[in-house]
């Protein structure tokens, strides 16, 4: 289990914009599954949209791109690189995302040639998917 300071050693993120609190599986180079935990205190819902607060689905799949980041950067010959999108194919949104939410971020590399990886992504709350894609990341 990787704790908001070990996800900072891998990926260059920080509040407001790390989106993952926990990864909970890691498999270098294969796949990731990560939380996070959508409190009302989020910077996005002063705006997205105060009187009825929903996750915006970018933020969501950003969500997603940063746990697969974790999975590609956490190879040997990545450390100390930055994971960047190369491509998002196939997002689909199924169900809003509203505070008090787990949101459980999974992404499995699925295709990978130097530094290109594509990951299929999930996120899903309370075992009902949320969100998914295929993402395209780029490392370098």
């Amino acid at each position: 289990m990787l704790g908001i300071k070990e996800i900072q050693e891998i990926i260059p993120h920080r509040h407001p914009f790390l989106l993952v609190d926990v990864i909970e599986e890691l498999v270098p180079g294969v796949r990731a599954t990560g939380y996070k935990c959508v409190t009302y205190n989020e910077p996005f819902f002063q705006g997205h949209f105060p009187e009825m607060p929903v996750m915006p689905g970018v933020l969501i799949l950003e969500a997603l791109a940063q746990v697969g980041s974790v999975a590609m950067l956490s190879l040997e010959e990545n450390k100390g690189k930055v994971g960047f999108f190369g491509g998002i194919d196939k997002a689909k949104f199924k169900r809003k995302v509203l505070p008090g939410d787990k949101l459980k971020l999974e992404c499995e590399i699925i295709k990978r040639k130097g530094p290109v990886g594509i990951g299929r992504a999930v996120a899903t709350v309370d075992g009902k998917v949320a969100a998914s894609a295929e993402m395209t990341f780029m490392i370098g």
